[in-house]
C-alpha cells in the first residue's frame, strides 16, 4: 500500500491517481480517502493528479494514541505533501478536512498551494461560547462521545440519517449509500473517533483563515444538520479575503454522494478559473 511514515513514527496511509494539476482531498469524520472515490476518479479523467489520504486513526492509517488533533492532522498532511513535493496544490477539504487544510494553511503558509475548497466546513468554530453564542451546545459533542462508547456501530447508522438529510420529507437516499457511510465509519479507530470530536468541535480556526491568501472557494448546502451553513460558512466567508460562495439549497452536509454531478461540475469550474 502507497504509505509514508510520519516523524513521530506512524503510517498515513494514502491515494495518488493520474497526472496534471494536483488536487488534494481531506475528509470528513469519521470517514477516509473512500469517500472522496466519486471526486477523484472524475477529476483523473479531466486530466488532474489527485491525492487523498487517511486521516491519522481513519481508515487504513495508524491508529495513533497520541495528536488525535489540528495540529496533527495539518502536520500529517504537510509530511505527506512535502514527501510527494505537491506543488500548485488545490486543497478541498470536506467538514473536519475543512479544518484540517485550514489548519494546515495556519500552520504550513501556502507556498505549495494555489487554491483552497472548504465544502461542509468546519471553521471557524462550532461549539458555542461566549465569543461564538450561535453555535452548538457542548452537551451536543458530549452526546456524540457518550453514543459512540456507547455503541458506534448504530451511532454510525443513525448518523448517518442526518448527514445525508435522509430524514426530510421526499428525500430520495438508498440504502446502499446509508450503508456505505456505515462502512467507511468503522474502519475508524474508537479512540481515534472519539478524540476527533474535540478536535473538530472546539478548534477556533479564525485566526487560520485570516492567512488564506490564495483564491478559495466555499461550498455548503444549505440544509446541513450537521455543521449549519449560519455558524460556519457564513461567517467564514468574512474572514478569508475575496472568498467565492456558492450554497446550495435544500442539499445535505453528504452532499459529495448525494449531489456529485452538481459538485463535480462546479469544483471542475473553480480548478479551472
Amino acid at each position: 500500500m502507497p504509505i509514508i511514515t510520519t516523524k513521530d513514527g506512524h503510517e498515513i496511509y494514502y491515494k495518488d491517481w493520474g497526472t496534471g494539476p494536483v488536487v488534494t482531498f481531506s475528509h470528513g469524520w469519521p470517514l477516509n480517502s473512500d469517500a472522496w472515490g466519486i471526486q477523484m476518479h472524475f477529476l483523473v479523467e479531466k486530466g488532474f493528479r489527485v491525492v487523498a489520504h487517511d486521516r491519522r486513526g481513519h481508515g487504513k492509517s495508524a491508529q495513533t494514541a497520541t495528536r488525535n488533533d489540528m495540529d496533527g492532522y495539518a502536520d500529517d498532511l504537510a509530511e505527506l505533501i512535502e514527501r510527494l513535493d505537491l506543488r500548485d496544490i488545490t486543497m478541498v477539504g470536506h467538514s473536519t478536512g475543512g479544518g484540517e487544510v485550514a489548519r494546515y494553511i495556519g500552520r504550513h503558509g501556502t507556498h505549495r498551494v494555489a487554491k483552497a475548497v472548504l465544502l461542509g466546513a468546519v471553521p471557524p468554530v462550532m461549539v458555542k461560547s461566549d465569543a461564538n453564542p450561535e453555535g452548538l451546545p457542548i452537551d451536543i459533542f458530549d452526546g456524540l462521545r457518550r453514543d459512540i462508547l456507547a455503541n458506534r456501530s448504530q451511532f454510525y447508522k443513525d448518523f448517518a440519517i442526518p448527514f445525508y438529510s435522509a430524514n426530510r420529507p421526499g428525500a430520495q437516499v438508498s440504502q446502499s449509500l446509508l450503508d456505505e457511510f456505515w462502512l467507511l465509519c468503522m474502519q475508524a479507530g474508537l479512540k481515534n473517533a472519539h478524540d476527533c470530536i474535540k478536535a473538530f468541535s472546539e478548534t477556533d480556526f479564525t485566526e487560520d483563515l485570516k492567512k488564506f491568501d490564495v483564491p478559495t472557494l466555499i461550498v455548503h448546502g444549505e440544509d446541513d444538520q450537521i455543521v449549519p451553513i449560519h455558524d460556519s460558512a457564513h461567517k467564514a466567508v468574512k474572514l478569508i479575503q475575496g472568498a467565492q460562495t456558492i450554497y446550495y439549497p435544500g442539499l445535505p452536509h453528504g452532499l459529495t454522494a448525494t449531489h456529485p454531478d452538481r459538485f463535480n461540475a462546479d469544483l471542475l469550474a473553480f480548478l479551472k478559473s
